[in-house]
């Protein structure tokens, strides 16, 4: 069966992408019927979560029709690019779940012919070189109100500039003393076709080429040709390059490229109450609010990670969120919900007493241990099942437990003054006695069970107001639990004339202990849990071990915010 014949089977498109590729499917557009397209990050930080849906949008169209996708760094600015983020980069796409086509490219492994397609324009009376500063130049632009001014230099014969660029790349210019720009139209409407600047000076080594080269291309310069260079069919954008297309266009029609590809734009994912700028993320990890790129309250795809997110949630998040041709705003609780439905599913069950109380169990003789057994999860039976030792000292939560008998069972069904309590997967267990300190606080609290009980109704006149969540005392382990939240209180931190720092959530960060079923000292890094009643963690992919469990708030149970919100 031919890519066209599978296109034609594959479902209905859900997206003017999809319809634009089956179009030109159909149509023959396609070179060999084979779809291209490409994820062209710049290495200067980490991938945020609007890069993680472009990442699904440009591998999972090339997934759809059979395709290619390519992972190319866009590295024409060695300033700001560092091979840690090449690194991240690389993890966080095969993370997700996808692989690229063929070895990683880099625009620098195309520096030779960009020079020699700069000279080609040079050549053509189509390129200068310009000695004017960049405020000067950007003055002479004009704007949309004025029309720019030609310079001496624009009108300089194609000799001259051939000889004025070769200096350029010699280094016998200084930064910013002079660049190489296009000649189009200073009269333009659209001010990226004023005479755009092609190449400039830039004396830092780079982190693929070293000390080659000492001018780099625009960015705007080397995306359509780089894309003509490998064969992208579909070449798809945000909604901020879609005024920059005129040019990609007109580069691919002044130079000798192998192809001509075609550029689409689609709208980025803006999420409230999270900041993507990389410069502000990069604030927020140089000046130490953060623990790093990583940190799980970022909106990294190696935050998200850390905190718990699962690759499938993401890809989700992704498809709720839709391609659109114009911008809006999606709830963060949309990414959330994503999480959350994903983790009850599939994420194994376990317990964990946050603020523990100790209780005794009476009629149980010291050093006792009755192995009781639990599903690993409710509706899951291939996850199996996990032992929980019951033994004559328990933690049960503090709250779990009131003195006051007179509670109704409607508004508290947890353990009170000589009632009974069935404990999750284990034994119903009557109150009976209170002990206090000298200030009349509750050390711990004198319980039997009720043999029988186990997986059992209860006899007749007992009558358990609930079931709790515990974890024995002497077998049970201390771990480290960090309580995560949004990082921002305000749902468009980075707008309006404040310093986007001022909405940092104080309460995004803190560190509790608990102590926790004896099994999840062996849980592997990464791994997600239910913490019965108190949220989703996850075994931190760094610090968790067996020795000293640590565990990382994903997502409480149910979306707290909506009600702050309200």
């Amino acid at each position: 069966m031919s890519k066209t014949d599978n296109a034609t089977e594959a479902t209905r498109p859900s997206n003017f992408l999809e319809q634009i590729i089956e179009r030109d499917l159909a149509e023959g557009r396609v070179p060999d019927n084979n779809v291209v397209t490409r994820f062209p990050p710049e290495p200067n930080g980490f991938l945020h979560v609007g890069h993680a849906t472009s990442i699904c949008l440009n591998f999972g169209l090339a997934e759809k029709y059979q395709g290619e996708c390519n992972l190319r760094f866009d590295d024409t600015n060695p300033e700001k690019e560092e091979q840690v983020y090449i690194d991240a980069i690389q993890e966080d796409i095969e993370w997700l779940g996808f692989k690229w086509a063929g070895n990683v490219r880099f625009a620098s492994s195309y520096f030779d012919q960009f020079y020699e397609w700069a000279l080609h324009l040079i050549r053509e009376g189509k390129a200068y070189v310009d000695h004017q500063d960049a405020e000067t130049m950007r003055e002479n632009r004009g704007n949309f109100n004025k029309p720019g001014v030609e310079t001496a230099d624009r009108r300089k014969s194609v000799e001259d500039n051939l000889a004025e660029f070769e200096k350029m790349r010699a280094g016998e210019y200084e930064e910013g003393q002079v660049t190489l720009r296009a000649r189009i139209d200073l009269q333009s409407a659209n001010m990226n076709m004023r005479d755009p600047v092609l190449y400039r000076i830039r004396k830092v080594p780079h982190h693929q080429t070293g000390d080659k080269w000492c001018i780099y291309p625009s960015y705007d310069f080397a995306h359509g040709q780089e894309d003509a260079i490998e064969g992208v069919t579909h070449s798809i954008c945000t909604l901020e390059f879609q005024d920059h297309r005129p040019l990609y266009e007109w580069f691919l029609e002044n130079l000798p490229v192998p192809a001509k590809p075609t550029q689409y734009e689609f709208a980025r994912t803006n999420l409230n109450y999270v900041v993507t700028s990389k410069r502000k993320l990069k604030r927020l990890v140089d000046e130490g609010l953060v623990t790093g790129w990583d940190d799980p309250r970022m909106p990294t795809v190696s935050g998200m990670r850390r905190r718990g997110y699962t690759p499938a949630s993401i890809r989700k998040f992704a498809e709720m969120v839709g391609i659109s041709r114009t911008d809006g705003i999606a709830d963060f609780s949309m990414l959330e919900h994503a999480i959350r439905d994903d983790l009850n599913t599939n994420a194994a069950r376990a317990m964990a007493v946050l603020n523990p109380l100790k209780v005794v169990i009476t009629n149980l003789p010291e050093g006792d241990v009755q192995e009781m057994t639990a599903a690993a999860h409710p509706n899951r039976p291939e996850l199996g099942d996990r032992t929980l030792p019951f033994t004559r000292e328990l933690y049960i939560d503090r709250a779990d437990f009131n003195e006051d008998n007179s509670l109704s069972r409607k508004k508290f069904k947890r353990l009170v003054t000589d009632e009974y309590i069935r404990l999750r997967g284990s034994y119903v267990i009557k109150h009976e006695e209170t002990i206090k300190d000298d200030n009349g606080e509750i050390t711990e609290i004198r319980c039997r069970y009720i043999p029988g009980t186990v997986g059992e109704n209860p006899p007749e006149g007992v009558r358990p107001r609930g079931v709790i969540h515990w974890v024995s005392a002497s077998h049970g382990q201390e771990a480290e639990l960090r309580i995560y939240d949004r990082l921002f209180t305000h749902e468009a931190p980075d707008r309006g004339e404040e310093d986007f720092l001022v909405h940092m959530n104080p309460e995004s960060f803190k560190v509790t202990k608990a102590w926790v079923e004896p099994g999840l000292a062996a849980a592997r890094p990464e791994q997600g849990f239910q913490f019965e009643r108190e949220g989703y963690f996850v075994a931190d992919r760094y610090d968790h071990s067996s020795e000293k469990p640590v565990f990382n708030l994903t997502i409480g149970l149910k979306d707290t915010w909506a009600s702050k919100a309200k």
